[in-house]
């Protein structure tokens, strides 16, 4: 089989902005740039996304008439997936939610690669037996990061020979910075002095979510506040209101009123240049499947701290990219804070980063391993 006919099923691609939605945008276009490069044909490819409607593609990823939306309707994706992945030679599944339909499918077509994607919190939680049999016996399994894959088979039971690493990788129309500056209007919008030193971290912030670290490193301030009496923590990321309210409490009982700006929602035109702004990206989480908001801070220059209880150590190549430390430990995360900090944000150390990153997780370097795995016998 050269070229087979593909069928990408996803729950949302262009309507949020959330890390599987990256994945599954970023997939759409290693799909997309394969009709271009001749590799897949172009009437082979379906792109079917439950909760995104029509009008959200990007065609930057995905042409138009190789996409479909279905605005929540269950019950049409769910038979319009059924149609088309009876008339696909694979399926890939871009949640562990979607694996019913595949299920479906094998019963009438048991010949069909069914592969899916294995980002993190969501396959890390308990499964029913049906799902971890099907997995077992029908199913490709393709993890984000180590740490996933040691999950799936110390957990569910999964054999390894089922699992293949697939690291997450840079979106290809990330613009990196060539110039490592401070960008002049965010120094004015947070209220900064030159040379004030800023700890970044953009996150959900959800209430039902408390594992991303930004609590710690509210803890660990007024410690940092004894060396750094002008440093300040910026907290990007939209939160729901009880959260808002839980945050603002925190911040005053530790009187950093004056040391905390919470950001809100970070427009993706702005990402970079909140990069490029902070002195360190900080998030020590404990349940990262893998992290790109690690890679993009480091592709643009900018030093992290990240924890090395999950995900997240791939993401920094094992230390390589940033500095690893207990996500449970506040000494750890005022030692790493304070090392960055007196290190400095040089613009060869920025410059060094930025390279190794790319090095490491460009979408050129993505595209051609899935292909591969897509296809291994015409790349053998």
């Amino acid at each position: 089989m050269n070229k087979p006919k593909i069928l990408l099923l996803t729950l949302h691609t262009f309507s949020l902005t959330g890390g599987i939605e990256k994945v599954s945008k970023i997939l759409a276009k290693v799909l997309h740039d394969g009709i271009k490069s001749k590799e897949i044909d172009s009437e082979s490819i379906k792109v079917l996304s439950l909760c995104d409607l029509h009008k959200d593609v990007d065609v930057r990823y995905c042409n138009k008439g190789n996409f479909r939306g279905y605005g929540y309707n269950r019950a049409r994706f769910s038979l319009m997936a059924i149609a088309n992945g009876l008339n696909s030679d694979i399926i890939i599944l871009s949640h562990i939610n979607l694996l019913t339909i595949a299920y479906f499918v094998k019963l009438v077509k048991k010949k069909t690669r069914i592969i899916i994607l294995a980002h993190g919190i969501e396959v890390w939680r308990n499964i029913s037996p049906w799902k971890r049999f099907f997995l077992n016996k029908h199913i490709e399994i393709w993890a984000v990061s180590e740490f996933t894959s040691n999950v799936l088979q110390e957990k569910h039971h999964i054999k390894k020979s089922k699992i293949q690493v697939l690291n997450n990788c840079l979106d290809p129309y990330l613009e990196v910075p060539s110039v490592f500056k401070k960008p002049q209007y965010l120094t004015d919008r947070y209220q900064l002095k030159e040379n004030q030193p800023a700890l970044l971290t953009i996150s959900r912030l959800s209430s039902s979510e408390l594992y991303k670290g930004y609590d710690l490193i509210i803890g660990a301030m007024p410690k940092l506040l004894e060396k750094y009496p002008n440093l300040v923590y910026i907290l990007g990321g939209k939160a729901d209101e009880s959260e808002k309210i839980r945050l603002t409490k925190l911040i005053a009982k530790n009187n950093l009123q004056q040391h905390v700006r919470l950001a809100d929602y970070i427009p993706d035109e702005e990402l970079i240049d909140h990069f490029l702004l902070a002195d360190v990206f900080v998030m020590p989480s404990k349940k990262e499947g893998f992290g790109i908001v690690f890679i993009e801070a480091v592709a643009c220059g900018c030093p992290v701290i990240a924890g090395n209880l999950d995900g997240s150590k791939d993401a920094l190549l094992n230390g390589e990219l940033g500095i690893l430390i207990n996500p449970e430990s506040t000494g750890e995360l005022i030692a790493a804070i304070d090392k960055v900090i007196t290190q400095g944000k040089s613009e060869a150390h920025s410059l060094s980063l930025q390279q190794k990153c790319l090095s490491h997780f460009s979408y050129e370097q993505y595209k051609e391993k899935v292909l591969g795995l897509l296809n291994p016998n015409q790349r053998a």
